[in-house]
């Protein structure tokens, strides 16, 4: 069935020209939003929550706006299924990725932070090309094995490498040799809240995942954030920032905080282009024994 589902219907979809996806994305945000109404009770509380001095007028207007760009995101991410190197290049520019070179003429390996915002997946296939490290990605394995399999085949499809989160921690002890950028996404809701850090985020108390900070530390490693943006439909640029040059040196909970607060002024710039479906603050401080 999965195989049918590719081939019959995402494969096709993702041969697609930009401009019927997008006429097709048009139509699934009337239907998710004003129909079906997906999530719409998360994203209203994750949205008013994060935005409590904003009116609901404008939170529904930011609502709207995530709504139709979601469904963006969805059809773009379709097309990467069969999207070329030349024309995933055109649409993701990568600036100031110079901060690579640095460390990679010195033989330094470094650690890569974004949050799902804008289009991470576009990121994914367009990573490798613009920066010189091996680019290592972390990912939750899909409980589908063939879906899993075309997932990680259209991710890696110009280079860039993924290992299992369960892979991380023997990754960095059996790679110390190879000039790599591993990749962490910090906005996830972890698993655990007992095994989390918990930070300030959007003016929340969040739980945190605690793995970029944990392997910057152990292996002394400069973290580099990306910043993204959309510039129009279809097509972002990502800016590259060293934010934390020895992390060795840091306080305990100081880079995750930091992270996060790297974070949190491009969602609140344009808050419609962040994953509010999902459900980020799901987890609730521990009782202490």
């Amino acid at each position: 069935m999965s195989r049918l589902l590719f081939w019959l219907v995402i494969k096709p979809l993702s041969m697609l020209p930009y401009w019927v996806l997008y006429g097709i994305s048009d139509f699934f945000y009337l239907l998710l939003y004003y129909v079906i109404g997906y999530r719409k009770k998360v994203v209203r509380e994750n949205l008013t929550k994060s935005f409590p001095e904003k009116s609901t007028t404008e939170i529904v207007q930011i609502e709207k706006k995530f709504y139709h760009h979601f469904c963006d995101l969805v059809l773009e991410s379709l097309k990467n299924f069969s999207i070329t190197q030349e024309e995933a290049n055109t649409r993701m520019k990568h600036v100031n990725a110079d901060v690579f070179k640095y460390y990679a003429e010195r033989k330094q390996s470094v650690i890569l932070v974004g949050g799902h915002y804008c289009n991470w997946e576009l990121w994914a296939v367009t990573a490798a090309q613009a920066i010189p490290h091996k680019v290592v990605g972390i990912y939750k394995r899909l409980s589908n094995a063939y879906f899993d399999e075309k997932m990680r085949s259209s991710r890696g499809k110009f280079g860039l490498h993924m290992i299992p989160t369960k892979q991380t921690g023997d990754y960095f002890k059996d790679n110390l040799n190879e000039l790599n950028a591993i990749v962490f996404a910090i906005d996830q809701s972890p698993s655990n809240p007992k095994k989390c850090m918990w930070i300030n985020f959007l003016g929340r108390e969040t739980a945190a995942l605690f793995g970029a900070e944990k392997y910057a530390v152990e292996y002394d490693r400069p973290i580099i954030f990306g910043h993204m943006k959309k510039l129009k439909r279809g097509h972002y640029e990502v800016r590259y920032e060293v934010v934390c040059k020895e992390p060795a040196l840091t306080k305990t909970g100081y880079i995750t905080q930091m992270l996060h607060t790297e974070l949190e002024p491009d969602i609140k710039s344009a808050p419609e282009f962040w994953l509010w479906s999902h459900k980020r603050w799901k987890h609730k401080r521990p009782a202490e024994d």
